[in-house]
């Protein structure tokens, strides 16, 4: 089983825990991971901005961060850190609601824990496929 514990560490967008930890949870076996733990951590644009600069050493915020804690054939242990302020700034960007915004960067930061990356051109093209697949398959748009 994966059990999925959401934190929600900021007050500019409201969340739906509950969602966002079945999104994650879906993602994660849907990839073939049968057990685990992970935390799922939203948090303002100055929060990521320390977390960047702390972990890899990026003097700026991102969207997401994930960290693979342990990983063996049968278990996952790991952490996926969202920025609220980015999804609220990105998501007029791309038309979305800003917890689809969100949403889309718990699944892109679950895909990393699964292994996916997105570091060259071909990698984010898979990225970008089974991101597509996890926002339709949660009902959220694809674009």
């Amino acid at each position: 089983m994966i059990v999925v514990e959401v934190n929600n560490r900021q007050s500019r967008l409201p969340i739906d825990s509950a969602r966002l930890a079945e999104v994650v949870r879906s993602v994660l076996v849907g990839e073939g991971r049968a057990e685990g733990q992970v935390s799922l951590a939203i948090v303002d644009g100055p929060s990521m901005h320390e977390l960047n600069r702390r972990h890899l050493a990026h003097d700026y915020p991102t969207d997401v961060l994930s960290f693979v804690l342990e990983q063996t054939d049968d278990l996952l242990e790991g952490e996926i850190i969202v920025s609220a302020d980015e999804a609220l700034l990105n998501a007029p960007r791309f038309e979305l609601a800003p917890a689809a915004e969100l949403t889309l960067y718990a699944i892109h930061g679950a895909l990393h824990l699964c292994g996916y990356d997105d570091l060259d051109e071909a990698a984010a093209t898979v990225m970008r496929s089974r991101e597509r697949h996890w926002l339709a398959a949660h009902g959220l748009p694809t674009t």
